[in-house]
């Protein structure tokens, strides 16, 4: 193998394997989920969702009502993984926190070990559940509050932020937050997702293959990169202040994070809408600094750089205008991104090959072995 037969660096372009969860146009600006696109199906239930990824289609009201019961039935997580939540020191980042959480999930799953398709995409459909379950716990007590235990009927995002606030949300905040857990659901092979089928393609388990996944998404180059977008936002502090700031971090080189990305060329389909709810949201709660922030930010990249914004970047005043805390950002990606990743495991198992690549050796073969003694 020579330097000319290696993959680009980052595999970029590379084509590894097919896929029927979601195509990304990147010089179109096109999302498709199983052969919708983004901008029909942005504002169905996350449930309709669900059932689209996992069984192929969206489903019709029968369908959607046994979906719901099922995945209300498995809200509830073992009482030693909340213990260890309650544990955790609120200094670790609450992603690594996730991550640990989610992989004792598999204590208590008696076939989590069993890859039959019936039998994974069941254990997907309690993760999925779940994760939201253990979102909500870690954000409780790193505002040292009590754990709220799952609501027995809520539909998933509303119970979501009943589980963080303690009180039924309002159905406008409910719907806010459904619409972006749908645009993060999935986004084809991504690191996160790319990361859950290499592990599972070693015909591991299905909670190892997400919490690999989760590891993956915790990086500031994929999904922490919402919460950096929020601390820069605050770092900058007013509006004056945009565009001294932003030509000092680009003379220092500094990384502006939420601009950019590996597949998009154009705007990120995703961001348009996120762009629209940071600007209701602001302007619901009488505080459209942040937006218009944001927006003097996206104006002076694309100026300067011909950068656009990706889904990281409005994502954050999204949430901060609802009144969720930046460091759970990422963490809400990870409860979204749960149904993607579980979709592509069960894709992955549906046809499996151990991932495998090689490598070309750059090191030295000629060394002479010395015995340590002799060694000066």
């Amino acid at each position: 193998m020579s330097n000319e037969e290696i993959a680009p660096k980052g595999l970029d372009g590379v084509v590894v394997d097919k896929t029927e969860m979601s195509m990304v146009d990147g010089e179109k600006g096109v999302l498709v989920y199983r052969g919708y696109n983004i901008d029909e199906i942005a504002n169905c239930s996350f449930e309709e969702i669900c059932h689209l990824f996992l069984e192929g289609e969206l489903p019709t009201q029968t369908q959607l009502s046994e979906l719901k019961a099922r995945l209300n039935a498995k809200r509830e997580v073992p009482d030693v993984v909340l213990k260890y939540i309650e544990s955790a020191p609120t200094t670790e980042d609450p992603m690594a926190v996730l991550r640990t959480a989610f992989s004792m999930l598999s204590g208590s799953m008696p076939k989590v070990d069993d890859n039959s398709p019936s039998v994974v995409k069941e254990n997907a459909v309690s993760l999925i559940s779940q994760v939201s379950t253990l979102a909500a716990a870690i954000h409780r007590v790193r505002r040292g509050l009590k754990i709220v235990p799952p609501h027995k009927s809520l539909c998933y995002s509303a119970n979501f932020l009943y589980m963080m606030r303690g009180e039924e949300p309002e159905d406008v905040v409910a719907r806010t937050l459904n619409t972006a857990l749908v645009l993060h659901a999935d986004h084809g092979f991504n690191a996160s997702t790319f990361a859950a089928r290499v592990v599972i393609s070693t015909l591991t388990d299905v909670v190892s293959a997400v919490t690999a996944a989760i590891g993956s998404l915790k990086g500031p180059l994929h999904g922490g990169a919402n919460t950096a977008v929020m601390e820069m936002l605050l770092e900058i502090g007013e509006i004056a202040n945009v565009e001294p700031w932003i030509e000092a971090a680009l003379a220092q080189k500094k990384k502006i994070m939420g601009f950019g990305h590996r597949v998009y060329k154009v705007f990120d389909p995703r961001a348009k809408h996120l762009k629209e709810m940071s600007k209701e949201w602001g302007e619901r709660v009488g505080e459209v600094k942040w937006f218009k922030m944001s927006e003097k930010i996206e104006e002076l990249m694309m100026k300067k750089k011909s950068l656009n914004a990706n889904v990281d970047f409005y994502s954050a005043s999204t949430y901060y205008a609802m009144g969720i805390p930046a460091e759970m950002f990422t963490v809400i990606f990870a409860v979204a991104r749960t149904l993607g990743w579980t979709a592509h495991v069960i894709e992955q198992l549906s046809d499996n090959r151990l991932m495998r690549p090689e490598a070309l050796y750059v090191g030295r073969m000629d060394k002479k072995f010395v015995p340590i003694e002799q060694r000066a």
